[in-house]
């Protein structure tokens, strides 16, 4: 009779003890996970719509406007370069002529318009979307040419091909394809120096390609005397 107290006294010895055990488990468990949960946060990244995004934003955005305006300006000055001092064209809004707004001539001398969009400072068509449309060019020497740049101002990318004359009179084509230019910009197309000289050029557009009117400010003839 005094042997089952014994028993029963280390059996719950044993439950108590095993008790501890996983209460001690399920203690240490919930102190990781509360050190885990504890633990400081990572920087998160900027959003979007924060003051640093913004800035961010607006830094890059003049960058791009600054490089923009040097690539300009170093075009304006090439020593090679030189611009239209004669114009006509297939046809001009208002039947514009001599230096009327929207005329030919208005793409004589160096870039005047500053901003994408209709100008009156810029050639365009009689029509919008009417197909094919020309502009032809005279330049105040003849050079062996190596570079053309035309600058759209309005419904850029609807140049489809450039020529050249020689000095006979001939036309070459240096260029034909896809106008990729976008917003206020030049098509810049190059190509291997011309055996011929030349002092005219020819620019012919498909204004049906690109909605509405498409104008052009400005077209650079690049090339030297050798």
């Amino acid at each position: 009779m005094k042997i089952y107290p014994k028993l029963i006294c280390c059996f719950l010895l044993l439950v108590f003890l095993s008790g501890c055990k996983k209460s001690s488990s399920t203690e240490e468990t919930s102190k990781s996970a509360a050190g885990t949960s504890a633990t400081p946060a990572t920087t998160a990244p900027v959003a979007p719509g924060s003051a640093d995004a913004a800035a961010s934003a607006e830094t890059t955005a003049k960058m791009a406007a600054a490089e923009w305006a040097l690539k300009q300006d170093e075009i304006k000055r090439d020593s090679n370069g030189q611009w239209a001092i004669q114009a006509t064209a297939s046809s001009s809004y208002n039947d514009a002529q001599g230096t009327a707004g929207w005329s030919a001539n208005q793409v004589t001398a160096a870039p005047n318009v500053d901003k994408y969009g209709d100008d009156p400072a810029a050639w365009a068509s009689k029509t919008p979307d009417g197909g094919i449309e020309w502009l032809d060019l005279k330049y105040p020497k003849p050079v062996h040419a190596t570079e053309m740049r035309v600058r759209e101002s309005c419904g850029s990318g609807s140049v489809i091909k450039i020529e050249l004359y020689d000095e006979q009179g001939g036309g070459h084509v240096v260029w034909q394809g896809n106008d990729p230019t976008t917003e206020l910009n030049y098509l810049m197309v190059k190509f291997p120096k011309t055996t011929f000289r030349t002092d005219r050029v020819k620019v012919t557009l498909a204004t049906n390609v690109v909605p509405g009117w498409n104008e052009i400010d400005a077209v650079q003839l690049v090339g030297t005397d050798q």
